[in-house]
C-alpha cells in the first residue's frame, strides 16, 4: 500500500495520533551554544536553531521523537518547521537545508520504523514545513501596501528544496502547517505536486491552518470554510489546525471543519493558552479532556499537541480516545456547499 492507503486504512479504525511540540521539549534541555553550533563554524549564533541540531546534537531530536512514540505516538513530525534556505539565512545556515531535512527525516524514520518493528503497529512520518517568516499576501511595510519581500515562485522554489530533502530522507507526507498565510500554503502545495511529478508517484499532503483570531481567520484573511476551498484541489490526505490556541478556542472551527471536509481532520492545538510569562501549563488530564470531545461527537481522525505540549500531554490524549471511533469522512458531494466561494478565492 502507499503511504496515503496505508494511513487512511488504519484511520478507518481508530483515532489516530501526531507527536506533541518539539520547540518547547528542545528548550527543555537547556542546550548550550556549543549544543547548537557543534564544530560548524557559520559565523552566526545557533543558539535557538532547533533544526540544526539534526546535525549538531541528533542525540536530542531523537530522544523527543522516542519519547512520542512511547507516548503512544502514531505520526512523528520531522524537527524542520524553520529548515528552509529564508529561515536558516538568520543563522547563516541556509546552505546546509538539504543535509539539515535529510537527516532530520532519516532520524524520525528510523525511529518510526524501530517502533514499529516491536508490535507491528503502523508509524507515519510527517515532513514539517512551517511558513518562514515572509508573506505573500501582505506588504510589510505600511508604507508601501503594494510591496511584498519574497514573490510565489520564490517560495515556491524554497519549499521544494525542502521538500525534495525530505522525500530523500524518508517521510511519507509533507505536513504544510501553521499556515497563517493562504498564497503560502499553495506555494507549498505546488511545491509538493511538482516534486510528486518529478517523483512519478503520489506524495501526499497534510495541511494545518493556524488562526490569529476567535472569528476563526488566519493572518490572510481567510476563514476555514475558505481555506479549504483554496486547497482542496491537492485532495491533503488530512486538513486541520495546530498553534495558536489551546482547545477550547478551536472547539467551533474543528466542527466547521468536520462538516465540510471529506478527507481526514487532523487537529494539534496548544496546551491552553500562554501564562504572563509565555509558559504554558495547561495540564496533560485538561488538554486529554477538552480534545475527547470532539471524539466523542465523531469530528476528528488525528489527535496531537502544539506548543506547549509534552509526552505526557500525548499519552493522556492517547488514553483519553482509545475506544472511541473516528471521524466518518463525508462523501465527495459535499464541496457543492463551497461553490459560492470560488470567486472569492480565486480572487484571493
Amino acid at each position: 500500500m502507499t503511504p496515503r492507503e496505508k494511513l487512511l486504512a488504519e484511520a478507518a479504525k481508530r483515532i489516530l495520533i501526531t507527536d506533541g511540540a518539539f520547540g518547547t521539549e528542545i528548550q527543555n534541555w537547556k542546550l548550550s551554544e556549543a549544543d547548537y553550533a557543534g564544530d560548524l563554524n557559520l559565523g552566526h549564533d545557533q543558539k535557538g536553531n532547533n533544526d540544526i541540531l539534526a546535525l549538531t546534537r541528533p542525540d536530542v531530536p531523537a530522544s523527543i521523537h522516542r519519547a512520542y512514540f512511547e507516548a503512544g505516538a502514531d505520526i512523528a513530525e520531522t524537527n524542520t518547521f524553520s529548515a528552509n534556505r529564508i529561515s536558516q539565512a538568520d543563522y547563516g545556515a541556509e546552505h546546509l537545508v538539504r543535509e539539515i531535512n535529510v537527516e532530520s527525516a532519516k532520524l524520525a524514520r528510523s525511529i518510526a520504523d524501530e517502533f514499529e518493528a516491536k508490535d507491528g503497529r503502523p508509524r507515519f512520518v510527517a515532513g514539517a514545513l512551517g511558513p518562514t517568516n515572509k508573506t505573500l499576501s501582505l506588504s510589510p511595510d505600511v508604507n508601501d501596501p503594494g510591496y511584498r519581500e519574497i514573490d510565489f515562485d520564490t517560495l515556491k522554489d524554497v519549499y521544494r528544496e525542502q521538500i525534495d530533502a525530505l522525500v530523500e530522507g524518508g517521510v511519507d507526507f509533507i505536513l504544510i502547517e501553521t499556515v497563517f498565510d493562504t498564497l503560502n500554503a499553495k506555494a507549498g502545495v505546488m511545491a509538493a505536486i511538482e516534486a510528486g511529478e518529478a517523483l512519478g508517484r503520489d506524495l501526499p499532503i497534510m495541511m494545518s491552518m493556524t488562526l490569529t483570531d476567535l472569528s476563526g481567520r488566519n493572518l490572510s484573511g481567510h476563514t476555514v470554510e475558505a481555506f479549504w476551498a483554496a486547497i482542496r484541489h491537492a485532495k491533503p490526505v488530512t486538513i486541520g489546525l495546530n498553534c495558536s490556541f489551546g482547545a477550547e478556542q478551536l472547539r467551533p472551527h474543528v466542527a466547521t471543519l468536520s462538516k465540510l471536509c471529506d478527507t481526514l481532520i487532523m487537529v494539534y492545538p496548544n496546551a491552553g493558552l500562554p501564562n504572563e510569562l509565555g509558559a504554558y501549563d495547561e495540564a496533560p488530564h485538561t488538554t486529554a479532556g477538552l480534545v475527547k470531545e470532539w471524539a466523542d461527537q465523531a469530528q476528528v481522525n488525528i489527535l496531537g499537541g502544539c506548543c506547549g505540549s509534552t509526552p505526557a500531554h500525548i499519552k493522556a490524549i492517547a488514553d483519553a480516545v482509545k475506544d472511541l471511533p473516528p471521524r466518518a469522512i463525508p462523501t465527495p458531494p459535499v464541496r457543492t456547499q463551497l461553490a459560492g466561494l470560488e470567486p472569492f478565492v480565486m480572487a484571493a
